[in-house]
Formats: C-alpha cells, structure tokens, sequence
C-alpha cells in the first residue's frame, strides 16, 4: 500500500486589506473553495498578524504521486484566479 502526502506552502500578498478581520473575509473564501472543490486541508500558519501576508499550508493524501501533484497544480490554480490575492511564493513537497 502506498500513501504520498502532498503539501503546498503559499506565502500570499492581500494588496487591498485594510484590517486582520478584511483579511480572515478573503483567507475564508479561499479556504472555503479549497475545501470544498479539492477536499483539502487549509490552515493559515504564518502572518497572523499581518493585514496584508498571508501563508497558508495545503495538505492532499492520495495513493498516487501524480494525483497529488495534480491536486495542488489545480489548487494553486484556483488561488492565482483570485483577483483579491497574489502569490509571492509557492512550494510543494511529496512526502
């Protein structure tokens, strides 16, 4: 039995957050689709208390290393067509 472990960091720029709750309104949309769309676990785990950066680690468990892969490749994809977002960074690690 095999089980990949894909995790994707995103450090994330919030370019017209004017308060921590106008960012928590925009990360809760973000993590909200994630979930949903992709079944992915979201959790904010850096910048807390920054208006404007954000990071957030997404987290996909499959059988399949190319599934994984392609998870987070459509994950990232969802979070670039956010006009309220842009991403400074990205990495993903197989584990």
């Amino acid at each position: 039995m095999s089980i990949i472990v894909g995790l994707c960091t995103i450090e994330l720029i919030i370019p017209d957050s004017q308060s921590l709750k106008n960012k928590r309104q925009v990360l809760l949309s973000i993590k909200d689709r994630l979930h949903e769309k992709f079944n992915l676990s979201v959790a904010e785990v850096d910048g807390q208390d920054l208006w404007q950066r954000a990071v957030l680690a997404l987290a996909c468990v499959a059988n399949e290393s190319r599934h994984v892969n392609q998870v987070l490749d459509q994950a990232l994809n969802l979070i670039r067509s956010d006009p309220a977002v842009e991403i400074v960074q990205s990495r993903v690690e197989l584990l």
